[in-house]
């Protein structure tokens, strides 16, 4: 399935008596990397969640272009990529294996080769064999990004990707999202890792107490002016 943007109209979403979102709306289009800022609990994951389709939205709307997530069904998930807290990847199964399952998950071709090249882009080439439980946490978050990207998703989904990555990771990381930007891929993330995103996104929306509200343009790089905007 292909779609050009990502849109929230009104979204709320609520755990019980909890509101986790209200009246969130935004949108991202094609060729987009956008960044969700705010403080732990402040519901960026839940925003996250009802992107990959995983939660529904209490009120609202969400829609892929002009498809709505019921609407899209399967074929809908199937273009979407999703790197959560949960990196969905099996500790007693080597990386290969692991990728060779999603793989065929997802119905792919060329299985053997779309793996050969997830694993050199994760480096981790010659540890294809040995089991995800012997990696460290920099190595399982390699892993698990490239799960999510080995379909070729037209949207991308990651929750604190630089989590564990070295400096030569987080770089690399970098790259591979611009390389999707360059593409029409459409990316939303959330990180604390301001620093990192500094030069790559193009738009970034600050969540307080489950409201959103973009950030405000003006001096400074993305960390004073996200500190200044929530300090207000």
């Amino acid at each position: 399935m292909d779609f050009t943007s990502l849109t929230f109209s009104n979204v709320s979403r609520h755990f019980g008596r909890r509101r986790a979102l209200s009246s969130v709306s935004f949108a991202v289009h094609a060729g987009q990397v956008v960044a969700l800022l705010g403080a732990n609990g402040s519901g960026k994951s839940t925003l996250l969640s009802i992107a990959a389709t995983l939660l529904e939205a209490s009120s609202g709307e969400v829609r892929y272009g002009e498809v709505t997530a019921r609407g899209g069904g399967a074929s809908l998930r199937r273009a979407i990529g999703v790197l959560g807290h949960d990196l969905y990847v099996y500790p007693e199964l080597s990386a290969a294996q692991n990728l060779r399952f999603f793989g065929h998950l997802y119905g792919l071709d060329k299985v053997e080769h779309r793996v050969a090249a997830a694993l050199a882009a994760a480096a981790l080439a010659d540890r294809a064999d040995d089991p995800v439980s012997t990696y460290s946490r920099g190595m399982r978050q390699r892993l698990a990004l490239e799960r999510a990207l080995l379909h070729e998703p037209r949207l991308l989904l990651l929750d604190e990707p630089f989590t564990g990555l070295d400096d030569p990771s987080s770089l690399a990381l970098r790259g591979r999202l611009a390389h999707l930007r360059e593409r029409g891929g459409i990316v939303l993330l959330t990180t604390h890792e301001l620093e990192a995103i500094e030069a790559l996104v193009d738009a970034a929306y600050v969540l307080v107490r489950g409201r959103v509200q973009p950030l405000i343009n003006g001096v400074g790089s993305l960390r004073e002016r996200y500190r200044r905007q929530v300090e207000a």
